[in-house]
């Protein structure tokens, strides 16, 4: 992934040192096992951990002549070791090491998503709470539908992403899986208390029927839960792209003092950080098919899946986490105009008390669609001309005879859309 959208914590995760760091330790834990079984001594284990060093520009020079990057790596580690290296990768096919160790990589990149969504609930609970009697219009397919709350809204965005929080935590555990069986699995060649013993020392469950690889399909379920968590950023940005556009200008991402908007418009402030959540959230999205693709390969095992995840696993860590950092930091600087908000609130003139009013006249005695057509009548009337719903039905003689003023008073409160916004926030509080 291109350093624009990539940051220093993750990309660390992904890199070759890290991941030839991880070969290496399992390829000595590996060792440790058949040391405990008593196949090799144990003076044996201790001198290449001792003597065992990586490096990167060897083993590349190497894969240039094997094309096989854990041959490679193990000539090079052997070549530092001296006479004990034959002893390196005994028993074990290149799977061994490769899955087991992005069990590993795959649990460090998951765990980091998993602080950036501690972070961003963090932030998002406050919010809530801050704007949670900021009174706003609901709007249903792009329509004004019935009053709601800033802290409303927001709190939505809050419990989906603890739901995203328990997917990623379940998802960790998913991929957190060690196979150390050798070729087909069958550990026709290794001892199963050596995976036993590898897998307890990395804390990691043993893949108990592997084929030569781990089943890709907890790679899919992984990646998979990356593009849900995607999409509930991408739902957010959307969310503020549409409420800062010029006609509704309630909520806005933040804009530095010396940003600039357009190089064409001096004027513009356009909503460019949740625009590149939207687009980026798009290639996330994308790698879910591909990581569905990887379960289904030949017999025991092939290697199309291979290319593809280096591809993939990187690229939607690193974008998730670069997303839920820049997604944190706009809500926590979001900007409202209350002025605004008023506004469109009023842009309607009170037709969003027809629900309540037609509530009230179907307990009255109304068939409900009598006093639907009715409502709808005045509603769009109130609309077209510019005037005042409550006003219009204060006058109607057909509903005065059901209702008095102080009751249609009460109805027209807009306190009383609200009633129950204090029992729903206990649960954020």
């Amino acid at each position: 992934m291109i350093p624009r959208y990539t940051r220093k914590e993750m990309e660390e995760v992904w890199t070759d040192e890290n991941k030839f760091k991880k070969y290496l330790e399992l390829e000595i834990a590996v060792l440790e096992g058949w040391s405990k079984i008593g196949v090799i001594p144990y003076d044996i284990v201790e001198k290449v951990k001792e003597k065992a060093k990586i490096n990167i520009e060897r083993i590349n020079e190497i894969e240039k002549i094997t094309n096989h990057d854990v041959i490679a790596f193990i000539e090079q580690i052997s070549e530092t070791v001296g006479d004990e290296g034959k002893y390196i990768h005994l028993g074990l096919t290149s799977s061994d090491i490769i899955d087991t160790s992005f069990a590993l990589i795959l649990r460090e990149a998951g765990n980091i998503i998993l602080d950036d969504i501690k972070n961003l609930l963090e932030v998002l609970k406050k919010k809530a709470i801050q704007y949670k009697d900021i009174l706003i219009i609901g709007r249903t397919h792009g329509i004004h539908a019935e009053p709601i709350t800033l802290g409303f809204k927001i709190g939505t965005w809050y419990f989906e992403f603890l739901r995203n929080k328990e997917r990623i935590e379940r998802a960790i555990n998913e991929i957190s899986v060690g196979k150390i069986s050798g070729a087909v699995g069958t550990f026709s060649n290794i001892e199963p208390e050596i995976e036993e013993y590898v897998c307890n020392k990395f804390n990691l469950k043993r893949e108990k029927f592997s084929t030569q690889i781990i089943s890709r399909d907890r790679y899919a379920y992984f990646i998979t839960v990356l593009g849900i968590i995607a999409c509930s950023c991408e739902k957010i940005a959307l969310q503020f792209r549409l409420l800062q556009q010029t006609e509704i200008s309630e909520v806005f991402e933040p804009f530095g003092k010396k940003q600039k908007g357009s190089s064409a418009m001096p004027h513009k402030r356009n909503p460019i950080l949740c625009e590149r959540i939207c687009g980026l959230s798009r290639i996330i999205k994308k790698n879910v098919n591909v990581a569905l693709e990887n379960v289904a390969l030949w017999h025991e095992r092939d290697i199309s899946h291979s290319s593809a995840e280096r591809l993939i696993l990187p690229e939607s860590t690193i974008l998730l986490d670069y997303i839920l950092n820049l997604l944190t930091k706009i809500i926590d600087g979001m900007e409202i105009n209350i002025e605004n908000i008023e506004k469109n609130m009023k842009i309607l003139n009170n037709v969003y008390f027809s629900q309540k009013l037609l509530n009230f006249l179907v307990l009255k005695g109304w068939s409900r669609k009598d006093a639907y057509e009715k409502i709808q009548k005045i509603s769009f009337e109130a609309m077209k001309k510019k005037v005042d719903f409550c006003e219009l039905i204060k006058k109607d003689d057909s509903i005065k005879k059901y209702i008095k003023e102080d009751e249609l008073n009460k109805i027209f409160d807009i306190h009383q859309f609200l009633k129950n916004i204090e029992k729903i926030f206990k649960y954020i509080e």
